[in-house]
C-alpha cells in the first residue's frame, strides 16, 4: 500500500480530493465555523455521533464536501489505542464501499506523532488481504492512503510517520509468511524469503546452513526434530549491519517450525492445520528485518531462525530418546510435541559467538501461555530487569503488549531426569514457565528474553489469520536502544567518524 504525509487544516477539509476522508475527532472538536466544524458540532449536539471512542457517523456526498464518502469518529481523548480503535471502526464502515483512496484528517489537541503511528498502523491492518494461494479473493482495495496533519514538515510527526510505515512494511511480511500453507512456506521457502530481503541499500546480508553444516556445528538437539520429517532443515543466519562494526549486536532467535503435527507425540486432528503457525517466530524475525530494511536505524542486528517440519517417520524422534546439544548438555526428550524448545536451544547457543549485547527468542512455544494471558499479552521472560522492562515498555508504545512472568528457580525442579542433564518437558503445571526455565539453561553468556507469542500470533475461527506480532513490539524496542544511545552522546562529542576509525585500526593491519 502507498502511504502518504501531507498537510491540511481542519478549516479546508471540505475541499480536499479523495474517495473517501476520516475525521478522527476528540472532545476538543473542530473549532472554527467551516463546513467540517459546524458538521461536527451538528453531529455532537444532536447526539448522533457520542463522545465514546469507536463511535462512528457516516456521510455520503456530504454537502459543501468534495469527498463521496465522510466518517466522523470518536477517538476519545486521542491516544495511540484511541485512534486505532476509532480508525478500525471508520474502516468497518467504510470497507463495503471499496475507497481506493483514504484520507485521514489528524487535527489539533492529540500527540501528533503517536496519533500518525496508530493510524498508519490501523489502516494498514484493517485493510490486509492474504492472497497467495488464494486467486478467487478480492484484491486488496485500498491503494493509497494519505495521513492528512496540520504540518507534515513537522519534524518528529515525519519521523514517525516514515517509522510507521517501514513498521507496516515488516508486520504485513510476517503476516504473508505466517499465512501461507506449510507446502507454500517449507524451510527451504523460508530461507528464499530470508534471501529476498538481502541486499546493499537493505544492509541485510542472509547465510543459509543445511544439515551437513548444521551437523558439524553439534546441533544434535535440531537434527533430532527435523529428522522425521522429508523436508530438509534449514539454519539461516540475517545480519542487518546498521551501526558501527565494533559495535556489539542484538541477536533475535524465530521459531521456525513450518509444520508441527507433535512427532510421535501427535496432536490431535481438530484445529491441526492451525500448525502451520508453528513458524511466526520465525516470520516476526523476517518481518523485522523487512521493516529494518525501509527504516535503516544505526544499530546492529543478527536474526537467526531454526527451520524445519516436527512430523513423524521411521527416523522420527520417540519419547525417551536422548539427544545432545550444541551447548554439549544432553537432553531427554519426553514428549516430542515439546520440540519448539529443542530447535530454539541450540540457536541460542549458536548466537554465543556474536558477542551479542542482548539475546530475544520469540516462539509459539506454549499452549499453558494462552492459557494464562490469552490472546492479548505475549508473555515476557527475562531475568536481566533492564531489558525486560524496555520490552515492556515498548510493547506498550507499539500497541503490541506483554507481560512479564516468572523466572524462580523452583520451576525448574520438573525438567530434572534421570537420564540426562535435563528433560525437555516439566509437566502440565506451569507449562510456559518451566518452557523458558529449559531455554534459560542455554543463556548464561548473555542477556536473554524470551517472547512466548502462541496466544497473540495468529486468530482462530472466521478471522483465522496471522497477526503479525510481535513485529512492532521489536521494532520499536530497537528503534529505542538507538534513540536512548543517540540520547546519551553529547552534542560537543560527535560519533567518531570513518577517518577515525581507520585510524584506529592501523595498529592492527598485518
Amino acid at each position: 500500500m502507498n502511504f502518504r504525509l501531507e498537510t491540511l487544516a481542519a478549516s479546508a477539509a471540505a475541499s480536499h480530493d479523495s474517495d473517501a476522508l476520516v475525521v478522527l475527532l476528540t472532545a476538543d472538536g473542530i473549532p472554527g465555523n467551516d463546513a467540517l466544524a459546524r458538521l461536527v458540532a451538528d453531529a455532537r449536539d444532536s447526539g448522533d455521533l457520542p463522545a465514546k471512542p469507536g463511535k462512528t457517523l457516516a456521510f455520503y456526498k456530504p454537502e459543501g464536501f468534495s469527498v463521496r464518502h465522510l466518517v466522523l469518529a470518536d477517538a476519545g481523548d486521542g491516544d495511540a489505542r484511541k485512534v486505532r480503535q476509532a480508525l478500525t471502526s471508520a474502516w468497518g464502515t467504510l470497507k463495503s464501499a471499496s475507497p481506493a483512496r483514504l484520507s485521514v484528517l489528524l487535527h489539533g489537541g492529540i500527540d501528533m506523532p503517536l496519533a500518525v503511528r496508530a493510524a498508519v498502523a490501523a489502516a494498514a491492518d484493517a485493510s490486509y488481504v492474504y492472497s497467495v494461494t488464494k486467486p478467487s479473493a478480492e484484491p486488496r482495495v485500498l491503494s493509497q492512503v494519505a495521513i492528512a496533519v496540520p504540518d507534515a514538515e513537522d519534524a518528529p510527526v515525519r519521523q514517525a510517520f516514515d517509522r510507521a510505515v517501514g513498521t507496516v512494511a515488516g508486520i504485513e511480511f510476517a503476516k504473508e509468511w505466517g499465512n501461507r500453507p506449510a507446502n507454500h512456506a517449507t524451510p527451504t521457502l523460508l530461507a528464499e524469503a530470508a534471501q529476498s530481503l538481502a541486499g546493499t541499500r537493505s544492509r541485510i546480508q542472509v547465510e543459509v546452513l543445511g544439515p551437513r553444516e548444521v551437523a558439524k556445528l553439534g546441533m544434535g538437539a535440531f537434527l533430532g526434530v527435523a529428522q522425521g520429517s522429508e523436508q530438509e532443515l534449514r539454519f539461516i543466519v540475517l545480519r542487518y549491519n546498521g551501526g558501527a562494526k565494533s559495535a556489539a549486536p542484538t541477536v533475535l532467535v524465530g521459531k521456525g517450525i513450518t509444520f508441527d503435527m507433535g512427532g510421535i507425540s501427535i496432536k490431535p486432528a481438530a484445529e491441526m492445520d492451525e500448525m502451520k503457525f508453528d513458524m511466526c517466530g520465525a516470520a516476526s524475525v523476517l518481518g523485522t528485518f523487512r521493516a529494518l530494511a525501509d527504516i535503516q536505524p544505526a544499530i546492529n542486528v543478527v536474526g537467526l531462525i531454526p527451520a524445519c517440519e516436527n512430523m513423524i517417520n521411521g527416523r522420527a524422534v520417540k519419547p525417551g530418546d536422548v539427544v545432545t546439544s550444541m551447548s554439549g548438555q544432553t537432553i531427554e526428550i519426553l514428549n516430542t510435541d515439546a520440540e519448539g524448545r529443542l530447535v530454539l536451544c541450540d540457536a541460542l547457543t549458536y548466537a554465543e559467538r556474536f558477542g551479542p549485547r542482548a539475546v530475544i527468542d520469540i516462539a509459539t512455544l506454549t499452549g499453558a501461555c494462552v492459557v494464562a494471558l490469552g490472546a492479548v499479552r505475549a508473555g515476557l521472560f527475562s531475568a536481566d530487569d533492564a531489558l525486560a522492562q524496555a520490552l515492556s515498555g515498548a510493547g506498550e508504545r507499539a500497541l503490541d503488549p506483554c507481560w512479564r512472568m516468572p523466572l524462580d528457580d523452583e520451576y525448574a525442579e520438573g525438567l530434572k531426569t534421570n537420564f540426562a542433564d535435563v528433560a525437555n518437558i516439566g509437566g502440565r503445571m506451569g507449562g510456559a514457565i518451566t518452557a523458558a526455565k529449559f531455554l534459560q539453561r542455554f543463556t548464561d553468556k548473555f542477556p536473554w528474553a524470551h517472547l512466548d507469542i502462541a496466544g497473540v500470533a495468529w486468530k482462530g475461527g472466521t478471522a483465522k489469520g496471522s497477526t503479525g506480532r510481535p513485529v512492532g513490539l521489536l521494532v520499536e524496542y530497537l528503534q529505542s536502544v538507538v534513540d536512548s544511545r543517540e540520547a546519551a552522546v553529547p552534542d560537543s562529542k560527535p560519533v567518531r567518524t570513518t577517518p577515525a576509525k581507520k585510524k584506529l585500526a592501523k595498529p592492527v593491519k598485518r
